[in-house]
């Protein structure tokens, strides 16, 4: 017959173990490509050295160069997966992708009511592939009613973005990253971080502008260059890696500026698993050095380290 355990060596045990990472809890989509959705996001806090607390709201049919079709999971899913662990596990903060439909937007935004002070990521992608207008537009709607008044920081493109907010905008300049941050106050969302902001070319040259805003100005950000590989998974990756570094407790325009710059190294090391985009290579800093090459060739340079770390020299978005 087995004793049982001394109390008190339970809890000395229980007090040595190590503190545990913050934990984020992503609502997103199944994506099999493992490009973004669930997948991409569980990578990416897994990289930034958070823990992720995946909930799937539907699942995308679609390979590495486009999405052709989604599949809607059922409102009471979505939130029994969520309540489940919201019971057991304290979070840090919240990302929230595709939902999949106007019903699990609902269920999502009062799960987030129940937490108001957990930092919210929101990121809204380009949804230009549901082609029926009465699916896509309910769906938006819901999101700017529900989602946007919970948001600390909503990602997304700057067309994307346009399109979502300022769906009149006919003016021939695009609006302003601030402008995009006014509208978006007015769903009560405090900032907004922009990517893809088209500048001039200086020299031939092609710059992009990353841009945090709030609607009184722009306040931090990043230019790159520009170059013609398309990616997959960008957004999710930006947004899950912003939500890790809040959950963190890092000072917003500092989470902005790392979690830029880890985008910009995962998209520099990205790779092509098969016949469309290239993808994030979220984990680059794991990377091992490649060994020299053949004689009067200098040897590779070691693997980037993260992102936190990589402040330095000349950096650039695919």
């Amino acid at each position: 017959m087995t004793s049982d355990p001394n109390p008190a060596a339970v809890a000395d045990e229980a007090a040595q173990e190590a503190p545990a990472p913050a934990c984020v809890m992503s609502f997103n989509a199944a994506d099999a490509s493992g490009a973004g959705g669930v997948a991409g996001d569980v990578a990416t806090i897994a990289a930034m050295g958070a823990h992720a607390l995946p909930v799937t709201t539907a699942i995308l049919m679609r390979d590495t160069a486009e999405v052709f079709d989604h599949h809607e999971l059922d409102a009471e899913v979505v939130v029994e997966q969520a309540r489940s662990i919201l019971e057991d596990v304290t979070i840090s903060a919240w990302k929230v992708g595709f939902l999949g439909s106007a019903e699990v937007v609902a269920a999502v935004a009062e799960i987030l009511s129940d937490y108001p002070d957990v930092p919210l990521v929101a990121y809204m992608p380009s949804l230009s592939w549901i082609e029926q207008e009465d699916q896509r537009e309910p769906y938006l709607d819901a999101f700017r009613e529900l989602i946007l008044p919970a948001t600390e920081v909503l990602v997304g493109g700057h067309q994307t973005l346009t399109d979502f907010l300022l769906p009149d905008w006919d003016s021939e300049r695009p609006p302003s990253a601030r402008e995009l941050a006014v509208a978006a106050a007015e769903h009560g969302t405090r900032f907004v971080l922009v990517t893809g902001v088209h500048l001039q070319s200086r020299g031939g040259e092609q710059f992009l502008d990353n841009v945090l805003a709030s609607p009184q100005a722009a306040l931090t950000g990043e230019k790159f260059e520009r170059f013609d590989t398309a990616f997959v998974g960008a957004g999710d990756t930006l947004s899950a890696a912003l939500a890790s570094l809040l959950a963190a407790d890092t000072e917003l325009q500092a989470a902005v500026g790392e979690a830029l710059a880890f985008l910009d190294q995962s998209l520099d090391a990205g790779f092509r698993p098969g016949m469309g985009n290239v993808v994030p290579d979220r984990f680059f800093w794991a990377l091992p050095p490649e060994e020299e090459g053949a004689e009067g060739e200098p040897a590779a340079p070691e693997a980037a380290a993260p992102a936190a770390d990589n402040n330095k020299g000349s950096r650039r978005v695919h």
